[in-house]
């Protein structure tokens, strides 16, 4: 409301449309909330609102799937475009809300709901419509970057990094819908629906968070020229096509891009076979940037409604999804052994026995035992974990470290 007070005589100088809130459906219509507002706006229900006839457009930011599913499915049906910042809810039932919002000619925009302030769906929707997308890699949330930015840069325990993103009010009191990648997940199912143009849910999704990186494995990426960063990927797999979608943390090159992304920023890396590389970089959550994409979504509803040439996504068939277990990469892999002789050939029997090469391996002293850090060629994932769950029953294996994934060097899965 108070961004757009401020912006109310530059939206209307520059598209001739008058913005103003007309009414607000609140939990507690009696709670001050100073805004320099007319009290009056204030309701306690949003089917009001989606009914009054002298209501225009409607803004969704309630969040979760009812009554806001309930909601906007009876806002478009009368007619009225809608704006939403609800991820959970586009990512379960966007299909449904795409195809009703085209069949009534209106708009359905949801900038706010997949990278704050970043402008992704717009460009997605509009300038690569006609765009081969071969890959989207993304930092789509900004509470698991700021964990490992403070983990990586100061040395800080998982623990302690967290504990300060909340305190910081980066991560909720409850963080596992952010640090077990369930938020990034619901984002990347919309970025692969809009990408594709093919429905992806948040079922569809992969996911696996960062709670058990550890300052090891984040200081030996480092000296391998990598940074550890929790990350969204969508891609384009295989002929016939399939839309494979994950969310994990990788070790990412130093040189890439998105290495350099720090603390609560998102960005979005994009390839395409027309366009090469694109990379949208820009602050992901908090009050003012989620309320810059939303009041950019509104001027956007407000200026297609005058001129009657929504912006739709329209009906979308249902993507063929491709197994996690199906997909390729290179891996790194962290065993505690007993240091003794032909303990290093015994490990490496178990890897050649699935078919995963090694690409590089270092040995580091731990008194009676040693340290071994794997990373491989690319192989496929079923391979992989074939491989970790075989080395687990060698008697001189003592402790399997993480997986992760290495991603930025190679390209696209074919």
């Amino acid at each position: 409301m108070t961004l757009l007070d401020e912006q109310r005589a530059v939206v209307a100088a520059r598209t001739g449309i008058q913005l103003q809130i007309t009414r607000v459906a609140v939990r507690s219509a009696a709670k001050d909330r100073g805004l320099s507002i007319d009290p009056s706006v204030f309701c306690t229900d949003g089917a009001d609102i989606v009914s009054d006839p002298e209501i225009d457009i409607v803004v969704e930011l309630i969040g979760g799937i009812e009554p806001a599913r309930s909601l906007l499915r009876a806002a478009i049906a009368a007619g009225k475009p809608v704006v939403t910042g609800n991820k959970e809810l586009l990512a379960n039932h966007g299909a449904e809300l795409f195809g009703e919002a085209d069949d009534v000619g209106v708009d359905l925009l949801f900038e706010a709901a997949v990278a704050g302030a970043i402008p992704l769906m717009r460009p997605l929707r509009e300038s690569l419509i006609a765009e081969p997308v071969q890959r989207i890699m993304g930092i789509v949330n900004g509470t698991t970057n700021y964990i490992l930015t403070q983990m990586a840069e100061r040395g800080a325990s998982y623990a302690e990094a967290l504990s300060e993103a909340q305190s910081l009010g980066y991560a909720e009191r409850d963080p596992t819908a952010d640090v077990e990648g369930f938020d990034a997940g619901a984002k990347a199912a919309i970025i692969a629906t809009v990408a594709f143009g093919e429905v992806v849910v948040a079922g569809d999704v992969y996911h696996e968070g960062i709670s058990r990186i550890t300052a090891h494995d984040i200081e030996t990426a480092r000296r391998l020229g990598y940074a550890v960063k929790a990350v969204a990927v969508a891609e384009s797999v295989g002929d016939p096509p399939e839309v494979a979608v994950r969310v994990h943390p990788a070790m990412v090159p130093m040189h890439h891009p998105l290495a350099g992304v720090r603390d609560s920023f998102n960005a979005v890396f994009i390839q395409g076979d027309a366009v090469g590389e694109l990379m949208f970089y820009g602050r992901g959550a908090g009050g003012r940037p989620t309320a810059g994409a939303v009041l950019g979504d509104l001027v956007d509803a407000a200026v297609n409604l005058a001129s009657g040439g929504p912006g739709r996504i329209g009906r979308l068939g249902r993507a063929r999804i491709r197994s996690i277990d199906e997909l390729r990469s290179e891996y790194y892999l962290g065993v505690e052994v007993a240091d003794r002789p032909g303990v290093l050939a015994s490990v490496a029997a178990v890897f050649g026995s699935h078919g995963v090469s090694i690409r590089s391996m270092e040995q580091h002293g731990l008194g009676e035992d040693a340290r071994l850090v794997f990373i491989t060629h690319e192989c496929r994932e079923r391979d992989l974990q074939a491989t970790r769950r075989d080395l687990r029953g060698l008697d001189e294996v003592h402790e399997i470290g993480n997986v992760i994934r290495v991603i930025g060097d190679e390209n696209p899965q074919q």
